[in-house]
């Protein structure tokens, strides 16, 4: 159960999807609320084949291409730490990933659900890279089980709250949302900051001691 919660709470914390909630509801406000469920269903379907397929093919990408896990880890924190910042400083929410033109592209769009969604805005570099270094520390049968479950809840999460963003924002407000999104932020940052201690210190016992 433990770590379930850990990556979990660790997954939530990098794809953010309070975060999303504006850019949700500017992206469906002329759509029907039938339809908003069915973007919110196939984004959170699309977000968990993205999260589950990094989850158990990332380590033979990292062998095809010669990246250690410890390089990985610093590349995957500093990518986490400069997302934390961002949502600290407020501009993540503006932008998520996508500038104008694509959110003007995917107003005139039917199905949004993929992109830009999924990808770039719920799923990306952060929480890939947190998977394959989750494998890499975590692959018994029974973990890899655990880690598939925390995916698959998250992906349950992303479903509810996209499918009540609507309300969320009246609820909450932009200053709300801000607020837990800097909240949020803060601890993206130390999930970030973790990953690349450990690295540096798994990098030094190795060379040094």
């Amino acid at each position: 159960m433990d770590l379930f919660i850990y990556l979990f709470a660790a997954l939530f914390s990098v794809l953010n999807p309070i975060g999303t909630v504006p850019i949700f509801v500017g992206l469906t406000q002329h759509d029907s609320k039938k339809e908003r469920s069915r973007i919110s269903l196939w984004t959170a379907i699309n977000v968990f084949i993205i999260l589950i397929v990094s989850f158990f093919v990332g380590q033979y990408m990292l062998t095809f291409f010669g990246i250690s896990i410890d390089a990985l880890r610093i590349a995957g924190g500093i990518i986490i730490v400069n997302s934390g910042f961002s949502l600290l400083s407020g501009k993540f929410n503006k932008k998520r990933g996508i500038n104008k033109k694509i959110e003007t592209d995917a107003q005139q769009r039917n199905d949004i659900a993929l992109t830009p969604l999924a990808i770039p805005m719920l799923a990306g570099p952060g929480s890939i890279s947190l998977l394959i270094a989750f494998y890499q520390e975590h692959h018994q049968t029974s973990e890899v089980i655990i880690g598939s479950f925390a995916v698959l809840a998250i992906a349950i999460v992303i479903f509810i709250i996209l499918r009540s963003a609507h309300y969320l924002a009246k609820i909450l407000g932009a200053s709300g949302i801000v607020a837990i999104s800097r909240i949020v932020g803060f601890i993206v940052i130390a999930i970030g900051i973790q990953y690349i201690v450990s690295a540096i210190i798994n990098i030094i016992k190795v060379n040094l001691m």
